[in-house]
């Protein structure tokens, strides 16, 4: 993951995209799909709203950022000399992840099968860079996918098209050895057309080896003179193969298929939040938005910038009020597990999750005809016709819900199921001091002076 690269093309793409006439391409017949599956495909993705993402490979040994051989400029010779054979994840305990995932309100994980790096974390037969020739001496997904079945968590494989490892994979811009003359004059020797299949086999092992895989997330292509698109990564080819291989998975948009309106399932804003509900050719489209604990995908000793709960709770409730869903990544250590600042975040979101998840599963952005109150998002469930109100800072007594007037029937604290009063300006009794300045059709809710004691209180209102 690149944050400023990908939120410059995602914000270009959304530009062009509404400038260029996104969709016109036409269909494949493989690729043929009636509104009706696809809803049904995103069902339980939409549903749910929160995931967890997993970034581990080699460079959890070097703790200092998942694209250490790329910024610090490593020969493949180098980088492996110096962290393949020290790869030890002893203490690695997939049902442990599982665990911190389902308890922080998570209903599914996606792991980095293989990152940028080019080392596979499974027993891949086309490949010698993998986990089982390390010390840990063992397919690493296998436990894995395993794990998250027993939780009841949804399966997803995060797949790398860049490999700085491959020997035929060009020397770009974003590669490793991008700086190095004699790596650019290798290129004359190296064959995309090979590694094309060396993925495709590998795509191939993830998904028949493991059963049914739920999502894949690729990633990621930067098209332009010293970068890689779609033709580089045959990119039809591979979303050909994985609808094939797995008909009901979800795919990301990140093949470089944006002028279609089949290559991708939903879009990926990354470090990023949209100022609203994305969308292409003036339509709403399905998003997530991956987000870190701090600045670094994989694991970062020394990083020091972590989000508090309380930012990566209002972060879930933002990005659901805008009918998206967050993918939060752990990057565990080279040890293999979760370091105390990451489990603290999970326990923390995890117990506003246990009394405030029907704000957020099911749910998503509020009718157009309920408007936000200051300091407040909304989410809304459309089968039981519930609206959420999120406090994201406590009001002194007394909340104004803008021309709510006549649409509720009840209002409750969410988190206690505890009755709220609430009353209109006509129907006050109280006189001018507590309606001044509530509109002719708002609802005046009356909220206790001291706050509760939930990091962000909800407000359910029941609607008529």
């Amino acid at each position: 993951m690149r944050t400023l690269l990908l939120n410059l093309l995602f914000i270009g793409y959304l530009g062009v995209s509404i400038a260029s006439g996104q969709g016109s391409t036409e269909t494949p017949p493989w690729a043929k799909e009636s509104q009706e599956h696809k809803d049904q495909r995103l069902a339980w993705w939409r549903h749910d709203r929160f995931g967890m993402f997993i970034h581990w490979g080699l460079y959890a040994v070097s703790a200092r950022h998942e694209w250490v051989q790329q910024i610090e400029q490593r020969s493949t010779e180098e980088y492996k000399d110096k962290y393949f054979n020290i790869f030890d994840p002893d203490l690695y305990n997939p049902k442990e992840w599982a665990a911190y995932a389902k308890e922080a309100g998570m209903k599914y994980i996606v792991l980095t099968a293989r990152h940028h790096e080019g080392f596979s974390l499974w027993d891949t037969k086309v490949s010698d860079y993998k986990a089982p020739n390390t010390p840990a001496k063992r397919d690493l997904l296998k436990p894995f996918v395993e794990a998250c079945r027993e939780a009841g968590l949804k399966v997803g494989f995060y797949y790398s098209l860049i490999d700085w490892h491959h020997p035929d994979f060009k020397v770009d811009g974003t590669h490793a050895l991008r700086n190095k003359k004699e790596a650019r004059e290798s290129n004359s020797k190296r064959d995309m057309s090979k590694y094309r299949q060396f993925m495709k086999d590998q795509i191939t092992e993830l998904l028949t080896n493991y059963g049914k895989i739920d999502l894949l997330f690729y990633d990621f292509s930067y098209p332009g003179p010293d970068g890689k698109g779609h033709d580089d990564w045959d990119s039809e080819g591979i979303l050909k193969l994985t609808r094939k291989l797995q008909p009901e998975i979800i795919v990301n948009d990140r093949l470089d298929l944006n002028d279609t309106d089949w290559g991708w399932d939903y879009k990926t804003p990354e470090q990023f939040m949209p100022s609203k509900w994305p969308e292409v050719n003036g339509k709403r489209v399905p998003w997530e938005t991956c987000q870190t604990f701090s600045g670094s995908w994989g694991y970062h000793r020394d990083e020091n910038t972590w989000k508090s709960t309380n930012q990566l709770i209002a972060m879930l409730i933002e990005v659901v009020s805008k009918g998206g869903n967050l993918l939060l990544n752990v990057g565990p250590t080279a040890r293999g597990y979760f370091d105390d600042r990451a489990t603290d975040r999970l326990a923390g979101m995890g117990k506003w999750m246990k009394y405030n998840s029907r704000s957020i599963y099911g749910c998503t952005a509020a009718p157009e005809a309920f408007k936000k109150p200051d300091n407040c998002f909304l989410t809304y469930n459309p089968d039981t016709k519930r609206l959420y109100v999120h406090l994201l800072q406590w009001p002194f007594k007394t909340l104004y819900l803008p021309d709510y007037k006549g649409k509720v029937k009840y209002a409750q604290f969410l988190h206690d199921g505890s009755e709220i009063k609430y009353t209109s300006r006509s129907s006050a009794a109280s006189g001018a001091h507590t309606t001044a300045t509530a509109g002719e059709n708002d609802l005046i809710v009356d909220l206790p002076v001291v706050k509760p004691n939930v990091e962000i209180p909800v407000i359910e209102l029941i609607l008529e």
